[in-house]
């Protein structure tokens, strides 16, 4: 354990400045905060690695699992509160960073390759918000599916928010490199998954599916949801409502249609 006392000890330099500079898309690292992630980080269905941690001091007691399930090379800080928070440039009320690795990529069809006869996979098209991003990913650890796919219009999963709001699930999920939304639906069909397009103005109701087979669940942006030409080539879906309501949020929705489809 290095105990820092100066919040410009260059030992820290990664975390310094996390919400101005946040460390997504730089060098295959991500910042990771608090404690359900870090657990997450360094559990063995982790496809991510731990290369430091910085933790206040009054928080050590509380992480000695996760200290002890550290890679041997990783490295280990520790900082009063007020030092730890002029690091990280606010009030960090967690008191828990962590820095990790990126999992190497992993093309789409790889991926689909690795699933099984029955796999259900949550594909996202043009989701830029990252509570958005997180949420996603958390219902599909939630509800068993093998992947989380992103065309290439979509907010990054390794964004320190969306890691954390997915409560560590970016972490264990697996999220082959983003493609064009039309190369995607090329490669969920040729690998044999039944594209199910989720769109209010479906005729046909999510109620009618169960689970089986290789399926796709698709969502899009909210607001101008899945371009027609794209729905045109898929099977729609839709949630009937009531009330002339047709308007739920994406991952809310996409966890409803998980369920539907999951053998969970």
């Amino acid at each position: 354990m290095i105990r820092i006392r100066d919040p410009d000890d260059p030992a820290v330099a990664a975390y310094r400045d996390i919400r101005e500079r946040d460390l997504t898309g730089r060098q295959g690292l991500f910042v990771a905060e608090g404690a359900v992630v870090l657990r997450q980080i360094t559990a063995p269905s982790s496809l991510c690695r731990l290369r430091s941690v910085l933790i206040a001091e009054h928080r050590l007691d509380s992480m000695g699992d996760v200290l002890a399930a550290m890679p041997t090379d990783a490295m280990a800080y520790s900082a009063p509160q007020a030092v730890l928070d002029s690091i990280a440039g606010f009030p960090l009320h967690r008191g828990l960073l962590g820095l990790g690795e990126k999992p190497a990529p992993q093309s789409l069809s790889d991926v689909l390759a690795g699933l099984g006869p029955d796999a259900v996979v949550l594909a996202a098209s043009g989701v830029g918000n990252h509570d958005n991003i997180g949420g996603l990913f958390r219902n599909a650890a939630a509800f068993g599916a093998g992947a989380v796919v992103l065309d290439d219009r979509c907010a990054d999963p390794f964004y320190r928010k969306a890691i954390r709001v997915s409560v560590g699930a970016v972490l264990r999920t697996p999220c082959p490199a983003p493609l064009p939304l039309d190369q995607t639906i090329d490669a969920l069909a040729a690998a044999g998954f039944e594209i199910i397009a989720l769109t209010p103005g479906a005729t046909e109701p999510l109620s009618g599916l169960g689970p089986g087979g290789r399926r796709a669940l698709l969502v899009g942006s909210e607001g101008p949801g899945l371009p027609a030409a794209v729905i045109a080539r898929c099977r729609p879906v839709a949630i009937p409502m009531s009330g002339g309501f047709d308007s739920l949020n994406v991952a809310t929705a996409a966890a409803v249609a998980l369920h539907q489809l999951s053998r969970v």
